[in-house]
């Protein structure tokens, strides 16, 4: 009777690996056959932008994969940027609809999107806009349209920028479970949630510096493409003079309130087409896959542009993460490569780990002895992310790049209080004097808080030391900017973090000058595994990406973002540089 229930469960089994086997063939051969489909762009085309998905600096996948448009989420902005560029000189393309809402970007990103549609409006072809709500985010890039529409009953989004830091001191107090914090830098506010109940003046005085400062770039872009004076935006701001869809557009901030078939019709106008004809759109996804053969920059040498996004963690590290694993294999092969001249490395990271800071550092060191080395900066540079970037030759900022945040810190979770009031005890017995380091259980010692101490003031030490030869700088000149502040791109630039204001075809443009280079390709690097290879590897990793997409859902965006957010500060492994706060600009 056993062997008989063994028999028909392993007969079962195999009816379902032989089911999901066939499955996965079927897939696989719809995905091939979608995957070698010419994307068809008809004449009078308008090209349809609508990010619906995270947008990264560098999605690293392969455009032929068949299985990346099924396993990978998001956008890649390099793809992004190059679709935009080919579309500008595309005759077929005779304008731009933008349908974005809540854009899943960060600042520089949709900064460096609108700069970009700016450029393609020299074409002399339009960019139309409409929403139904404009976040105040997406009405900055959509702003740069030469008409922007809201639906009648629609919300736009026009009140500053604001950020909440949320403070835990009391939870700690009254759970007994708490976060052991040893740091360096009056500024350095990324632990100060976990010691005050309320935000300390300096935490206070650099914030509003820094929201301002970015506040004042968006401004003058729209002050710009909306003919508003800045003085008029601030009014409008001030006052909610948006916040019905009739009063954004007495105010000027939009054009008209239409409904999306009276939107259509003034597409339809634009084309010069009657209203019975259909409009051809094409999406920007499918343009992608279009415009990435086309216009690419060609040559017997080549810039490397190797890109650093994510939290700098130690291990090999990926599209969300970075390792010293991956960025040490990008970097060697770029200055190993005879053919590659130059290279750009794309930093969008707010810091993590010191001493992977420190390895990818001398990477870069390694490098630029061989061949320059630029860099730009994205959303975020700060921290552990300015460290890698500081022994370059030259760094380019975008305005609203949040950076320096030049501190470390260490945190420890201790849970003796708990332990106390559940009725744990934890005894130790040791060989030496120091062999029992550390026990979540007991309090913290004062020799081990001494080193921890000394283990901090050391990296600080060291990582003023990086800025200062790095920039050209003495440690004191350092050290007054320092202090664990950040800065905006603007603000990094007036006092010598950066070099120049640009976005990342400026950072080629340089590096390319400095290698003497009139005509070059690109080599993008590093090259990602896929989330289908990675889920081969690794079953679990399918559960855990069910999992998440499970809370994400149920919580929704924000409250799981905050729950991640807590989840990688209880992870944090050793000293840390990274950016004092996750910093959410709503």
């Amino acid at each position: 009777m056993k062997f008989l229930r063994n028999l028909l469960a392993a007969i079962i089994g195999c009816l379902i690996a032989f089911g999901i086997l066939f499955v996965m063939f079927i897939l696989f051969t719809a995905l091939l056959g979608s995957a070698g489909e010419e994307v068809n762009v008809k004449d009078n085309t308008v090209l349809e932008l609508s990010f619906e998905e995270p947008i990264y600096d560098y999605q690293g996948g392969d455009m032929e994969d068949p299985f990346s448009a099924l396993f990978e989420q998001g956008q890649g902005l390099d793809k992004i940027l190059h679709a935009i560029a080919v579309a500008k000189t595309d005759d077929r393309i005779k304008g731009i609809s933008i349908n974005s809402g809540f854009l899943l970007a960060g600042l520089a990103q949709t900064q460096e999107i609108r700069r970009a549609l700016n450029d393609f409006k020299t074409s002399g072809k339009f960019i139309y806009s409409y929403s139904d709500f404009y976040a105040q985010q997406d009405y900055y890039l959509s702003s740069v349209a030469d008409k922007v529409y809201l639906n009648p009953q629609g919300i736009l989004d026009f009140r500053g920028l604001a950020s909440e830091v949320l403070y835990f001191k009391d939870l700690q107090e009254k759970t007994g479970l708490k976060m052991e914090v040893v740091r360096h830098g009056k500024y350095k506010s990324a632990v100060e949630p976990f010691l005050e109940n309320e935000m300390s003046d300096n935490n206070r005085t650099q914030l509003k510096e820094l929201l301002t400062s970015i506040w004042n770039v968006m401004l003058n872009d729209v002050s710009e493409s909306r003919s508003l004076s800045v003085a008029q935006l601030n009014t409008i701001a001030d006052t909610l003079g948006g916040r019905t869809a009739l009063m954004a557009k007495n105010v000027g901030l939009l054009d008209d309130l239409l409904y999306l078939d009276e939107y259509e019709e003034r597409i339809k106008d634009a084309l010069s087409v009657t209203s019975s004809e259909d409009i051809n759109y094409v999406s920007l996804d499918k343009y992608i896959k279009y415009a990435d053969k086309k216009n690419k920059p060609k040559g017997d040498s080549a810039i490397a542009v190797i890109y650093a996004q994510g939290e700098i963690i130690y291990g090999e590290g990926g599209k969300s993460s970075i390792g010293q694993g991956v960025m040490q294999k990008a970097l060697s092969k770029a200055r190993e490569d005879d053919k590659v001249k130059a290279v750009v490395l794309r930093v969008d990271s707010p810091g993590g780990s010191s001493l992977v800071s420190d390895i990818i550092w001398r990477e870069v060191a390694l490098t630029k002895a061989k061949k320059p080395v630029v860099v730009s900066f994205g959303n975020v540079a700060a921290s552990g992310g300015y460290y890698i970037a500081a022994g370059a030759d030259k760094i380019f900022a975008e305005p609203t790049t949040i950076t320096g945040s030049i501190g470390v810190f260490g945190t420890i979770p201790n849970a003796h209080e708990l332990a106390n009031d559940i009725g744990i005890n934890a005894e130790q017995v040791g060989t030496n004097a120091n062999s029992v380091e550390y026990s979540v259980f007991e309090p913290m010692t004062d020799t081990f808080r001494m080193h921890v101490k000394e283990s901090i003031e050391q990296t600080y030490d060291t990582f003023l030391q990086r800025v200062a030869d790095g920039r050209g700088m003495t440690k004191e000149a350092v050290n007054e900017i320092a202090q664990g502040r950040v800065w905006s791109g603007v603000d990094a630039k007036a006092n010598g973090l950066v070099d120049e204001l640009g976005d990342m075809q400026d950072a080629i443009i340089e590096a390319a000058e400095m290698a003497g280079l009139e005509t070059y390709g690109i080599k993008k690097f590093p090259k990602y595994k896929s989330e289908f290879e990675r889920m081969m590897e690794d079953l679990s990793s399918a559960k855990i990406k069910l999992g998440e997409a499970i809370l994400k859902e149920e919580l929704g965006e924000d409250t799981y973002g905050r729950l991640k957010d807590l989840k990688s500060f209880t992870e944090q492994k050793g000293i840390q540089a990274r950016m004092p706060y996750t910093l959410k600009i709503k």
